[in-house]
């Protein structure tokens, strides 16, 4: 067995690319990535901020 038989990765998504050859089922799956993605980078904003407020109430910034 060869080690590239493995499972493909996709591609990423590229921002701005060309839509045209991309099928509607697709799309919707790279809008569920797109959401999923965006859920995580609000959940890391509000550990930060969360982190920074205590932090200010600690040291009084």
């Amino acid at each position: 067995m060869d080690l590239d038989e493995g499972p493909k990765k996709k591609p990423n998504i590229v921002i701005g690319e060309s839509l045209d050859d991309i099928s509607v089922a697709e799309l919707e799956q790279r809008i569920m990535a797109l959401d999923a993605e965006i859920n995580r980078l609000r959940g890391e904003i509000a550990k930060k901020q969360a982190s920074k407020a205590v932090a200010a109430s600690l040291f009084k910034i």
